[in-house]
């Protein structure tokens, strides 16, 4: 057997290495560059230095943008992880019919979400949409109320969007991960007395730990990179209540063409999401370093 040159294995990863520098690394590297500049994009460039990440720190719109997205992924964490293990558990209790389900609760997610987005616009209309009329038809009119336009249910409302698209994706991980569990080890934990909810919460879950992490890395980072839905549900209102860093950063780039600062807030979002990643890889491996052998 002929032995393999050192360099023959980054010869195999060198064409997806040149996509990644080009479609990530030089708009990285450009963004970062004009963070330091006064820019509208067309005229004449002027250094900056770090007014723009000054700028930044001291902009109360772009502060409350991320306590909104932090309060949404702490919601959607519920409505899609949460919700898609519950979701995940029972459909691999029982087998019988459960592929159909499993369409139905993923096909949502093969939306594209400006479509779903249009399509809850009309569901939360306050004159004809169904969440009111159901309402109304349940003899709780008192509770009706401008889903989009109210500053204390918009964030909400749009939450509960997302997690009736995304559950399903998190059910399919989840879902992946059980069926990938001994059946000998379910099937003695039921001749032991232990019923379904037993045997989800005390075997199942703590089994696919690994899943269940990645999901909520991916509920994490996704909801920092949350855009399509507020854009089109609400693009910020009402009065800023669901203003997140990429819908204030779109605005103040194209809107106010203001090049440099939304690529300091551009930098400063990628940061974030950068060191939660780092944080969740290192509480990962404290965690497998902790684990017994």
């Amino acid at each position: 057997m002929k032995p393999v040159r050192s360099a023959t294995p980054y010869l195999f990863l060198l064409p997806a290495l040149l996509v990644f520098g080009f479609a990530v690394l030089v708009p990285l590297l450009f963004t970062i560059g004009f963070s330091f500049t006064e820019w509208d994009g067309f005229g004449e460039m002027k250094w900056a230095g770090i007014d723009n990440y000054v700028r930044a720190l001291g902009d109360r719109t772009f502060r409350d943008s991320f306590i909104h997205v932090i309060v949404y992924i702490g919601a959607t964490i519920v409505l899609e992880v949460l919700v898609g293990l519950l979701l995940a558990g029972l459909l691999s209790a029982r087998k019988r019919g459960s592929l159909w389900f499993r369409v139905a609760i993923f096909t949502p997610v093969m939306l594209p979400l400006v479509v779903v987005a249009v399509l809850w616009s009309f569901v939360y209309n306050p004159d004809f949409g169904l969440v009111n009329a159901a309402l109304a038809g349940a003899g709780l009119a008192d509770f009706q109320r401008i889903w989009l336009g109210d500053s204390s249910t918009a964030l909400l409302a749009i939450s509960v969007v997302s997690g009736w698209v995304w559950a399903g994706f998190y059910m399919a991980i989840f879902y992946a991960a059980f069926s990938q569990i001994s059946s000998e080890v379910v099937e003695a934990a039921r001749l032991d007395g232990a019923g379904e909810w037993a045997i989800f919460r005390h075997v199942k879950v703590p089994m696919i730990q690994g899943a269940l992490a990645v999901g909520l890395l991916l509920c994490v980072t996704g909801g920092f990179q949350g855009f399509d839905l507020f854009y089109v549900l609400t693009n910020g209102a009402p009065f800023g209540a669901t203003e997140i860093p990429t819908t204030y950063l779109v605005k103040v780039v194209f809107r106010n063409a203001d090049v440099g600062y939304g690529s300091a807030m551009a930098v400063v979002l990628t940061a974030v999401v950068v060191a939660v990643g780092l944080v969740f890889i290192r509480i990962q491996r404290r965690r497998a370093q902790a684990a017994p052998a």
